[in-house]
C-alpha cells in the first residue's frame, strides 16, 4: 500500500515480473527526449575506485513527472569467477522532487540490464539498416540476453552469432536462445566468424584492451559499444572509431569514459567528429543513416536519465499491481 510516508522496495524478481523489453524501450526513449528538450538534467557520474573495481553513481532529474533518481552500483569484474557474485550490485533511489520523499529503492541490476539494452535498441532503430537480420554479440555475460531480446523489439532478427573468450558461456547462451524457434543461433570461437556476417554487433565485455577492429566489421554494420563505461575499459580500436559515424549517448561522458576517450587520446578523432548525441536523433535535430554501406557506432556509457525513466515506470507499475514491500525508513515519528 502506498502512502505519504512509505518507501517501496522492489527486488530484482519484482522488476523482472513488472517490466518487459518494450517497457524499457518506451521509458528510455521518453527519457532521452526529455534530455534533448531540456526537461531532464543528468550531471556527470561519480566514480570511486577501489581495488579490483569501483563504485559508480549516476543521477538525473526529470522535471515534468517530478522525479529524480540516483543509482549507486558497485562494479567488480572478477566477482563471477572468484566469488560467484554478479559483476554489478547496487540500488536505485527514486525521489519525488516536490516533497523530497523517497518513493522507492529498486534493485539496480535489473534496471541497469533493461535500460542499457533499451538504449542500444533505440539507437539501432534509428541507425541500423532496416533490413538487418543477423546480430553478433561479443561477450556473453549478463548484458547479452537482454540485448538480444531488446533488439528483437526493433529489428527482424533471424540469426544470432555469439562469441566469448569463455566458449562455455557462449554455448550456454546459445542453448537458451535455441529454445526460440524463430532464431538460428550459433556460438563461434573466432571473433571475426561472428561479426563479419552481422549487420548489427553488440560489444558488452569488461575488456581493457580493444578487440573489435575495422577488419572485423562489414560495410553497413551498426555497432552498439556497451562495455566501455569506465576510463580503464576499452573495446573498440581507434581505427574503427575513426572510420565509423559515431553517436554518443552523452558526449561529455563518452569523452571521459567511453571508447571515444581512447580514440581521441590516440589522435584518431576529436569531439567535433562525433555525429550527434542520441537525444539529438530522438528529437529530430540530427539525421541517421544516409547510405546502406555506412558503419555506425553507438558509444554507450549509460546516462542517469535512463535510470530515472525506467525506475519511474517500474514504480508506477508496482503500485498498480500491488507489488513490492512498503516500509517506513524513518520509523513512526513524523
Amino acid at each position: 500500500m502506498d502512502d505519504q510516508t512509505s518507501t517501496l522496495i522492489l527486488t530484482r524478481d519484482d522488476l523482472a515480473a513488472l517490466m518487459r523489453p518494450a517497457d524499457y524501450l518506451q521509458a528510455v526513449e521518453a527519457g532521452f527526449r526529455a534530455l534533448g528538450v531540456g526537461e531532464a538534467v543528468s550531471p556527470a557520474p561519480l566514480h570511486l575506485p577501489f581495488p579490483h573495481g569501483g563504485l559508480h553513481a549516476k543521477g538525473a532529474v526529470w522535471r515534468a513527472p517530478g522525479m529524480a533518481a540516483v543509482k549507486v552500483n558497485a562494479n567488480v569484474p572478477d566477482n563471477p569467477a572468484l566469488r560467484g557474485l554478479p559483476t554489478i550490485q547496487g540500488a536505485v533511489l527514486l525521489v519525488d522532487t516536490q516533497s523530497g520523499r523517497l518513493l522507492a529503492i529498486l534493485d539496480s541490476v535489473e534496471i541497469t540490464l533493461g535500460r542499457t539494452a533499451a538504449a542500444s535498441a533505440l539507437a539501432a532503430r534509428l541507425l541500423a539498416r532496416p533490413d538487418a537480420e543477423t546480430l553478433a554479440v561479443c561477450g556473453c555475460g549478463a548484458q547479452a540476453l537482454p540485448h538480444v531480446l531488446a533488439l528483437r523489439e526493433v529489428l527482424q532478427l533471424r540469426r544470432v552469432r555469439l562469441h566469448d573468450l569463455d566458449p562455455a558461456r557462449a554455448e550456454a547462451l546459445a542453448q537458451r536462445l535455441e529454445q526460440r524457434a524463430d532464431l538460428e543461433v550459433r556460438a563461434l570461437d573466432r571473433l571475426e566468424d561472428a561479426t563479419r556476417e552481422a549487420e548489427v554487433i553488440v560489444t558488452c565485455t569488461t575488456a581493457r584492451s580493444p578487440f573489435l577492429d575495422l577488419a572485423h566489421v562489414s560495410p553497413g554494420a551498426f555497432i552498439a559499444a556497451v562495455g566501455t563505461d569506465a576510463p580503464d575499459k576499452h573495446e573498440i580500436t581507434p581505427r574503427l572509431m575513426a572510420h565509423a559515424r559515431v553517436v554518443a549517448d552523452v558526449l561529455d561522458q563518452a569523452l571521459a569514459m567511453g571508447d571515444l576517450r581512447h580514440a581521441v587520446a590516440a589522435g584518431a578523432m576529436d569531439a567535433g567528429d562525433v555525429h550527434a548525441e542520441l537525444a539529438d536523433l530522438v528529437c529530430g535535430r540530427a539525421q541517421g543513416r544516409a547510405h546502406p554501406s555506412e558503419i555506425w557506432l553507438f558509444d554507450s556509457t549509460g546516462s542517469g536519465v535512463q535510470d530515472v525513466a525506467a525506475a519511474g515506470v517500474a514504480h508506477a507499475r508496482a503500485l498498480a499491481a500491488g507489488k513490492g514491500m512498503s516500509v517506513r525508513l524513518a520509523g513512526s515519528e513524523p
